[in-house]
């Protein structure tokens, strides 16, 4: 029910842009046009073009929209769409011509779709096929834009790693086969926003991770007093299915796990106070914490929620909910907006529609102030800022 769940987001959005009134706003997509893309592609742009004219937008006078819509090419097609919007109190931003190595003014509002390659204002990079040879034809990768406001300058990275395939995998080890593809694929990115090209800024990486909670850890742990019993199939004696069932309380059910089912008996473990419970198997960014800083989370698990309309709250049963969603930054962004804080709580790092149905995924928001001359102002900025 595109058109139905589209209404909810919209809605839900426009509440959050309305309470915190940002005058610089970025909206990183990822899976642009769902699985189907030739028949979703007109809702895309439905959505694109209410976005960019609604009554809740009408401050916001200058926009750019980076639309991966080249679905029909299996080389480079990343369904990343990524949206920058600017409020009209907002004077002298620029963009990065990554070409020319020169700043631009931005003006009005564009849209970029279908081929991005040729774009001088972003880089764009699909993940080779051999990170993740279980995809036929993955989507994964990132799209990068470089932004200075008030002589800040930052990176923006939309990120979309790769998912877990198999529970049944997943559970095996610890840490998971998944999540070395995931810790591979994003150490490439970092170590390709601050190589020798050029002048190194402070960035947020955001999208989906696909960071999953340590399985065989989460699994051990809510099924401590369970015998767990093994299904194969007859053919191939390949596991199948394990089941989990309580040692005594006449043998229940507490766990069933297949390569697409995680169905745990009591949901309420991942939604009471937030999930935090959980936190701790929350595990794959610790191998980045050198290089990559995040804000504590206080929100649920932001994925696999049901796609029913009426099920705002509720999980499906294919996987073990996790923080899939996450807005990262590099310890020189974390000093840039804590700097600027004082004793209100300006930095708010929190979900999006907490009791309407999104979609699978929850959309995850940062909202924080950057004071002026909060950033070392770069040396000479202004001359390399051409004005279009």
């Amino acid at each position: 029910q595109p058109e139905n769940l589209q209404k909810n987001w919209l809605r839900e959005f426009y509440q959050v842009v309305h309470a915190h009134k940002p005058h610089f706003m970025a909206l990183h997509c990822q899976e642009f046009g769902g699985k189907n893309y030739e028949a979703s592609m007109s809702h895309v742009d439905k959505f694109v073009k209410e976005l960019l004219s609604s009554d809740a937008m009408k401050d916001y006078n200058r926009a750019r929209v980076y639309l991966d819509e080249n679905y029909k090419s299996q080389e480079h097609f990343t369904a990343l769409g990524s949206f920058y919007f600017l409020h009209e109190s907002l004077k002298n931003i620029y963009q990065f011509d990554f070409k020319a190595k020169k700043y631009k003014k931005v003006t009005g509002k564009e849209i970029y779709s279908d081929t991005l390659e040729s774009t001088p204002m972003l880089e764009k990079e699909k993940f080779p096929q051999d990170y993740f040879p279980e995809c036929k034809w993955s989507r994964k990768g990132f799209i990068r834009t470089r932004w200075c406001i008030t002589d800040c300058a930052f990176d923006l990275v939309n990120i979309h790693l790769f998912h877990d395939a198999s529970n049944l995998i997943a559970w095996e080890t610890s840490p998971s086969v998944y999540s070395g593809i995931r810790h591979k694929a994003l150490g490439y990115v970092l170590d390709r926003i601050i190589d020798q090209r050029f002048e190194k800024v402070s960035y947020f990486v955001f999208g989906d991770f696909n960071f999953r909670l340590d399985a065989k850890a989460v699994v051990e742990t809510l099924c401590a007093k369970a015998t767990m019993q093994t299904i194969r199939a007859a053919d191939t004696n390949e596991v199948v299915k394990l089941i989990f069932r309580e040692s005594d309380n006449d043998r229940k059910v507490m766990l069933q796990l297949e390569k697409k089912l995680f169905d745990y008996f009591n949901q309420d473990v991942f939604r009471d106070n937030n999930g935090t419970a959980l936190l701790e198997f929350d595990r794959e960014l610790s191998v980045f914490k050198d290089r990559l800083y995040e804000l504590d989370i206080s929100f649920p698990p932001s994925y696999p929620y049901s796609e029913d309309s009426n099920q705002g709250k509720q999980y499906m049963n294919t996987r073990c909910p996790a923080w899939c969603d996450r807005i990262l930054m590099s310890h020189s962004a974390k000093e840039l907006i804590l700097k600027s804080e004082n004793d209100e709580k300006i930095v708010i790092y929190d979900h999006i529609g907490p009791n309407v149905c999104m979609g699978d995924h929850k959309p995850v928001f940062l909202s924080f102030r950057i004071a002026a001359g909060a950033g070392k102002p770069i040396a000479n900025v202004h001359k390399c800022c051409v004005v279009q």
